[in-house]
C-alpha cells in the first residue's frame, strides 16, 4: 500500500495557457473530495523556492473556471536550475508538509519536476498546459483548442479586409518548433497556403502557388505562417520577397502574438482540465509519480515525464493532404 498523502501542492509554470485555472480548480476540489489539504504555490518554481504557499479549499477556486491565465501566476526561475535552488525548494516543501506536487506547464516545467523527483524522490505529476500542443502523450494540451478558436476568429476578421481590398495577408501564429496551430487554424480559416516548420515549402514554390491561386480567380489570399517556419528569416522577409516577385497583390502582415494565449477557455479545454486535475491527484494518491496526465483515445492516460519531454510530436499527414486539396 502506498503511503497516505495528506497534502498536495499545485503550481503553474512556463507560459500561461487558457485552461490552467480550470486545472487548478480541479486539483483543489479533487483534494477536497478526498479529504486532503491542497496548497497553491505562487509564481511557479520561484515561489516554490521562496515558500510562497497558500492553503486552498473548494471555495478558494470558485468563479475561475472561465478565466484565462493563472491565478497562481507563473515565472521563470534561474535559481531552480541549480542544485542549491532545488534543495531550497525541497526544504520548503518539507516545512509545509507537502507530500506530492502537481505541475501544470510545458516541457521545461516537466523537466524541473522530473529533476526534483530524481534528486529527492519527491512525488510529482504533470498536467500539460501549452497552446503549442507539442507534448508527447496527449492528443491535446490545455489551451490548444482555445488558441485555435482565437486564431480562426482573427483569420475570419482579417479575410473581410483582404477581400474588400484585394490584399494578400501573411498571418503569423505561434508555433516555435511545431505547426499544429497553423495547420489546424489554416484549414478551418480557409487559408490558401500554410507554412509550418515540418514542411519546407520554399520561397519559389510559395510564389508559384500564389500565382496559381490568382489565375484560378482568387483576388485575395490568406497565408498562415507558424513563427518557427524556416522559409524566411521572418514573416516580413516573406512579404518583401513576394512584393519583389509577384505583381498584383497589396501584401500585408499581421502578427497575432500573445493574444493567442489569452481569453476565456473553450468548453473543450475546461472539460479537459477538469479531467486532468482529477487524474493527476488520484494518481498521486495511488502512489504513482513522475508521470504526465494526457488524453489518448478519449481516455485519461499516464505517460512517463521523460518520454513526454524527449518525444517529438508529429504533424498530422492527413491534415496536410486536406490542406493541399482545400487550397485548390
Amino acid at each position: 500500500m502506498p503511503k497516505k498523502i495528506k497534502k498536495i501542492g499545485v503550481l503553474t509554470s512556463g507560459g500561461d495557457s487558457p485552461g490552467m485555472n480550470a486545472a487548478i480548480r480541479s486539483v483543489v476540489r479533487t483534494c477536497a473530495y478526498h479529504n486532503i489539504e491542497c496548497a497553491g504555490i505562487y509564481r511557479g518554481f520561484e515561489g516554490l523556492i521562496e515558500g510562497d504557499f497558500k492553503l486552498m479549499d473548494a471555495r478558494s477556486v470558485k468563479g475561475i473556471i472561465n478565466k484565462g491565465g493563472t491565478i497562481l501566476k507563473t515565472a521563470r526561475s534561474k535559481e531552480f536550475r541549480t542544485k542549491e535552488g532545488r534543495q531550497k525548494a525541497f526544504d520548503k516543501l518539507n516545512q509545509a508538509e507537502i507530500e506530492g506536487l502537481v505541475v501544470v506547464g510545458g516541457d521545461g516545467s516537466f523537466n524541473g519536476a522530473m529533476i526534483l523527483n530524481k534528486e529527492f524522490g519527491f512525488p510529482v505529476m504533470g498536467i500539460p498546459g501549452t497552446i503549442d500542443n507539442d507534448i508527447v502523450g496527449t492528443t491535446h494540451t490545455l489551451g490548444f483548442d482555445t488558441a485555435l478558436n482565437t486564431v480562426v476568429d482573427a483569420i475570419d476578421k482579417i479575410r473581410d479586409t483582404a477581400s474588400s481590398h484585394n490584399r494578400l495577408f501573411f498571418i503569423e501564429v505561434m508555433g516555435r518548433d511545431v505547426g499544429h496551430i497553423a495547420l489546424n487554424a489554416g484549414i478551418a480559416g480557409g487559408a490558401e497556403e500554410i507554412l509550418i516548420p515540418e514542411e519546407d515549402l520554399g520561397l519559389d514554390r510559395l510564389v508559384e502557388s500564389l500565382k496559381r491561386s490568382r489565375k484560378s480567380g482568387k483576388s485575395s489570399s490568406i497565408v498562415i505562417v507558424a513563427e518557427g517556419d524556416k522559409i524566411g528569416k521572418n514573416i516580413f522577409e516573406l512579404k518583401d520577397y513576394v512584393d519583389e516577385n509577384m505583381e498584383g497583390y497589396d501584401v500585408r502582415v499581421s502578427v497575432l502574438g500573445h493574444m493567442q494565449r489569452g481569453g476565456s477557455p473553450s468548453c473543450f479545454d475546461r472539460v479537459l482540465a477538469s479531467r486532468m486535475g482529477v487524474k493527476a491527484v488520484e494518481s498521486l494518491l495511488e502512489g504513482k509519480s513522475n508521470y504526465m496526465v494526457g488524453l489518448q483515445n478519449g481516455k485519461m492516460e499516464l505517460t512517463h515525464l521523460d518520454n513526454a519531454i524527449k518525444g517529438k510530436t508529429k504533424i498530422n499527414l492527413e491534415l496536410l493532404r486536406v490542406s493541399d486539396i482545400m487550397s485548390t
